[in-house]
């Protein structure tokens, strides 16, 4: 006999969590028609991570890396999405997003609760191995599609080298090689096109 109590709860998360698609992200999609939501981003970097995973400064736990990687943008059905070069959000953020963990993950039975806070704060905190990947997939997706989309959203927000570089300071700590493949492909060749503004000493 199933226990219908602790369905209930498994399903009201589930449904809760259908409320990512509906959080737009600033990226576009390789067509640059529309922007990503948050539910296409999670599972483009699943996928990531099962192709990449080889590249990983560190062994990693793939199945753990995409489990964290699936959950870590939960926060934002509540929290909305922070834009990466948004500094003015950026002061809020933790604060909106350890509220929205509080209740989303609280939806579930008690151990599953806790097991998804636990790799949500372990992303959050990236000193893991698979966090330190997991951030590397949170970085360089973004990137790929930016640089698929001719830089269209780097170039609407005007976005500087300096700060691709300095969000980015420490995606090599997951992966060496796949930060200088990035950074090689997709944005000195972006800097070159002029579609991400190279700082002016």
């Amino acid at each position: 006999m199933y226990n219908s109590e602790r369905m209930d709860r498994q399903f009201e998360f589930l449904r809760e969590l259908d409320k990512e698609k509906f959080i737009g992200r600033q990226t576009y999609l390789t067509d640059a028609k529309r922007k990503e939501n948050d539910a296409e981003h999670a599972w483009h970097m699943a996928v990531m991570t099962l192709l990449l995973s080889e590249y990983s400064n560190e062994p990693i736990d793939v199945l753990k890396t995409i489990s964290m990687i699936l959950i870590h943008d939960v926060v934002e059905i509540d929290a909305g999405d922070t834009y990466a070069y948004d500094e003015e959000g950026k002061r809020t953020q933790r604060e909106r997003e350890q509220k929205a963990a509080d209740r989303i993950f609280g939806l579930l039975p008690e151990e599953q609760a806790y097991k998804m806070r636990e790799l949500w704060e372990e992303f959050e905190s990236g000193k893991t191995p698979e966090a330190k990947f997991a951030k590397v997939m949170d970085n360089i997706q973004p990137i790929m599609l930016n640089d698929a989309t001719d830089g269209k959203a780097w170039s609407e927000h005007s976005v500087k080298l300096s700060q691709i570089l300095e969000r980015n300071k420490n995606t090599h700590i997951g992966s060496e090689q796949l930060w200088n493949y990035a950074k090689e492909n997709f944005i000195d060749e972006n800097v070159k096109k002029g579609r991400i503004c190279k700082d002016v000493n």
